[in-house]
């Protein structure tokens, strides 16, 4: 064996760095409210940005921006605007389990995430206006948002390693929270607030969310036909079954 193909030599049979990261899979878990008396370490910050940082994005342009909020006031009245939507969506009476927002101003590592969507333009696309153009530059937003979102889950792995639980925030795509959101941390206009990370010490014990199992969202050269849903069967599992599983710890979902 030449030393150029020793060094490509490696023992696939060893589970040790799988089951080391699946110990961190299986136990990244949500809480929606912290232990607020912790104070995060500006080190842990940094190493949770460091695993962002090395995520893989479409054309390598690593479209992400993330903003560390340590201030309290500036907590708090994100969670205002968090609130306020929450009043909303009950008089809406939006029938949607939405959580108790109040929790956010409790956590002790509070990260926005940003992305710009003219890197898009980094993407495959025409820029010639054609419908093809817009087929493409559809496509290259959904390459963006998957970016931005695989730098982001690399960041909560990084957090339940240094033994945090997480909350991430997704309800921000209204332009009413975009209005709301860039002012308070200087985000530029041409710039998208896209999520919000939360990590600490959970303030009550934290619980394992129901999971699908392996075989119901494995499928092996074709799409396995009973996976599919109707639309009545989607409807059914959202009035009945949505609720559970937001909010209970999987030995409780029926």
């Amino acid at each position: 064996m030449t030393e150029s193909a020793s060094k490509l030599t490696h023992d696939f049979t060893d589970r040790t760095k799988y089951d080391a990261l699946m110990e961190v899979v299986r136990n990244r878990l949500t809480t929606r409210a912290f232990d607020s008396g912790y104070v995060m370490p500006s080190e842990h910050y940094e190493m949770i940005l460091e695993a962002a940082r090395h995520a893989p994005s479409g054309a390598n342009a690593q479209p992400w921006h993330f903003i560390a909020v340590t201030d309290q006031n500036l907590k708090n009245k994100i969670t205002e605007y968090f609130r306020e939507e929450q009043v909303m969506r009950a008089k809406l009476k939006m029938k949607f389990p939405t959580p108790d927002y109040r929790g956010l101003a409790s956590a002790p590592g509070f990260i926005v995430v940003a992305s710009d969507f003219r890197w898009v333009k980094a993407f495959p696309v025409l820029n010639d206006g054609s419908e093809l153009d817009k087929m493409y530059k559809e496509n290259a937003e959904r390459i963006l948002l998957q970016s931005v979102a695989a730098a982001t889950m690399s960041a909560h792995l990084a957090a339940a390693a240094l033994g945090y639980n997480v909350w991430w925030v997704t309800a921000i795509g209204q332009e009413k929270a975009q209005q709301a959101m860039k002012p308070l941390l200087g985000i530029p206009a041409e710039l998208s607030v896209l999520d919000i990370m939360c990590f600490g010490p959970p303030a009550k014990p934290p619980y394992k969310r129901w999971k699908k199992s392996l075989t119901d969202i494995s499928n092996w050269n074709r799409f396995d036909a009973s996976h599919f849903m109707t639309d009545a069967q989607i409807d059914n599992w959202v009035a009945t079954t949505r609720h559970k599983v937001m909010y209970r710890d999987a030995e409780n979902v029926d």
